[in-house]
């Protein structure tokens, strides 16, 4: 089966990641999306990409690929990956950044050249002066970035994984 990636709007975009994410509702906003279809002209994938939700990386020339959502088709998230870091750096952009949650094994991401960057750990958004419902997953998640993200120091360690092994942690709430 042969994809192919089309345009769509956020309604489009929104309608599918309703239907088929597994734990997160649609963005309320974006920059851009990309779709993949297959042969017949069914959407078997969307990407939507927007401004970096942590306001840390906010600078002007990230994006957050927010949203991938697909319905399995095999390399559908490879293809939207890479679209979505083309498309932002024929835009100017200079990174794309994506967290994944820490259960996940992001190769989807690692094929299409993203590079894991850090470990974010879970938490919730709600705090006394401002109470909210948590509505997303609150577990560790993996970030992963493509293009220039050295200069983003990783700042903690996380719990060893294995004995020589160490995971990184990026505490975006300093």
């Amino acid at each position: 089966m042969a994809l192919k990636l089309q345009p769509i709007t956020l309604r489009q975009a929104s309608a599918f990641i309703t239907e088929k994410h597994r734990h997160h509702k649609p963005p309320r906003g974006w920059k851009f999306g990309v779709g993949v279809s297959n042969d017949e002209g069914e959407l078997v994938g969307v990407a939507t990409v927007g401004r970096p939700v942590a306001r840390g990386n906010d600078d002007g020339f990230t994006l957050e690929v927010t949203r991938l959502c697909t319905d399995g088709s095999r390399n559908a998230c490879s293809m939207l990956y890479s679209a979505s870091w083309r498309a932002a750096k024929a835009l100017g952009y200079t990174r794309v950044i994506t967290y994944i949650l820490a259960s996940e094994s992001g190769i989807s991401l690692l094929a299409s050249g993203y590079t894991e960057t850090g470990y974010v750990k879970g938490r919730s958004w709600s705090c006394k002066s401002r109470p909210r419902t948590d509505k997303h997953p609150t577990v560790d998640k993996k970030m992963f970035c493509i293009g220039q993200c050295k200069d983003r120091p990783v700042k903690k360690s996380a719990p060893k994984q294995t004995p020589d092994e160490e995971e990184l942690v990026l505490d975006l709430f300093d």
